[in-house]
């Protein structure tokens, strides 16, 4: 069912600069209670949002797409990162191995079709686990990347209200938080992987460059899909 401009615009004109806490809280408990998810890669900044969302209801459903491709050291992290905030609504959700055989049998997808390879990895499996939903929530913000320099908190892709409490936070803001509440920490972060994604397309990033320049390296991807509209056909299969 697509959902309404008008709840999108109501939301984002009372809530649009308020703070994250007061954002979630509306979201989870008010606007649509039981029919919301987080979605988390549980990466470099990821600690924060589910820092937030566990001190309003730890019991919020939470999504990880777990590609098959993920670095050992993030899915470490999911599991030690849920265990400390004490969030019981952790699933993850990926493509099957028929999928993986039919798309990517010799998982050398990501070097030459890096869009085709998250479209069926990533893209398709979180629509599938999103379908019993109304809204989700990302950890997206501003700063990130110049596709997201005017990301609203409250946004539709007609099928669902997407949610973006941190979108105004800089990097300073993250930081902070991380510090005041001790967040555990992403481990490769200390290696100099500052967005973490898959592992074949996930690099160090080097001083003074973006923090998402280690991200689909060579080439002209800066997002995996799953914020941008329905990959099409031609992205999906080979």
């Amino acid at each position: 069912m697509p959902i309404p401009t008008d709840l999108v615009l109501d939301l984002q004109r009372r809530l649009g600069y308020a703070p994250p806490e007061r954002i979630l809280s509306t979201a989870l408990r008010e606007a649509f209670p039981g029919r919301i998810a987080v979605v988390s890669s549980f990466g470099a900044e990821s600690a924060v949002l589910l820092h937030l969302v566990a001190a309003i209801d730890p019991t919020t459903p939470v999504l990880f797409v777990d590609t098959g491709r993920h670095f050992p050291e993030t899915l470490a992290y999911r599991n030690r990162l849920a265990a400390h905030l004490g969030l019981s609504g952790v699933r993850s959700v990926g493509p099957t191995a028929q999928e993986v055989a039919r798309l990517d049998a010799d998982l050398s997808r990501a070097t030459w079709d890096p869009d085709g390879c998250c479209a069926f990895r990533k893209t398709a499996p979180l629509q599938r686990a999103l379908a019993g939903y109304d809204a989700w929530v990302s950890g997206r913000k501003r700063f990130q990347a110049s596709t997201r320099f005017d990301l609203p908190v409250f946004e539709t892709d007609d099928t669902h209200v997407k949610v973006n409490p941190l979108a105004s936070w800089s990097v300073n803001d993250i930081a902070t938080y991380v510090a005041r509440h001790r967040l555990p920490p992403h481990p490769l972060l200390a290696q100099g992987y500052l967005s973490i994604g898959c592992a074949p397309c996930t690099s160090i990033v080097a001083s003074g460059e973006d923090p998402r320049a280690g991200r689909w390296r060579g080439f002209e991807k800066t997002e995996c899909g799953i914020h941008l509209p329905t990959p099409t056909e031609k992205q999906s299969n080979p």
